[in-house]
């Protein structure tokens, strides 16, 4: 009997939800169906796992933690407000790109029919995005390129826009990549 070291199944339970996820036309994935994938009992997931939302929230975990870091390096590396605030929607397009499971997961597609405090959850995820937008912005308020009374509004708008673009990516099957044109709309967003 092969021996994983620790935490080693409960990464690939997760990587294969991940991969699970990836496919486009978006049926509901079942325990057994991720257990069969995996080549191992349902009981086996629950040594892991004490649910499905638990799963869900390991994707989400991963997620919160990679893009949240990559923030703070965005706002350390870029001096410049406007520019921290394009470099973080570009990162957050990317993310995307690179990750069509997770996609669905930040868009909330793979949530329905869960536990609702998970699509909770990402809809705080968003609400931290538009907070890092925000404060990208009104640093660029601080050096004479954005103005004070158009932060909130800037801020949501472009979260909405990378919101929007994610919901492209997973509806049209992971075919329309969020990047397709992204530099060049944040520029004008962002004028």
């Amino acid at each position: 009997m092969a021996t994983s070291k620790p935490g080693e199944r409960k990464l690939q339970i997760l990587q294969t939800l991940a991969a699970m996820l990836e496919n486009p036309k978006g049926e509901k994935i079942t325990t057994a169906a991720l257990a069969a994938k995996i080549e191992v009992s349902e009981a086996a997931l629950y040594r892991h796992f004490a649910s499905k939302a638990q799963m869900f929230e390991g994707l989400i975990e991963f997620i919160e933690s990679t893009v949240f870091g990559l923030i703070n390096q965005i706002s350390e590396q870029h001096e410049d407000g406007l520019l921290q605030a394009q470099a973080i929607a570009l990162m957050l397009l990317n993310f995307s790109e690179r990750n069509p499971g997770m996609t669905k997961v930040m868009t909330g597609d793979a949530l329905v029919n869960e536990d609702e405090r998970l699509q909770v959850r990402m809809n705080q995820f968003v609400e931290r995005v538009e907070l890092a937008f925000r404060q990208a912005l009104r640093l660029a308020v601080t050096q004479g390129n954005a103005v004070e009374g158009e932060v909130a509004g800037r801020a949501n708008m472009l979260s909405s826009f990378v919101v929007g673009r994610w919901h492209r990516y997973a509806k049209t099957g992971f075919k329309q990549v969020p990047t397709e044109y992204g530099a060049m709309q944040l520029a004008l967003l962002l004028r």
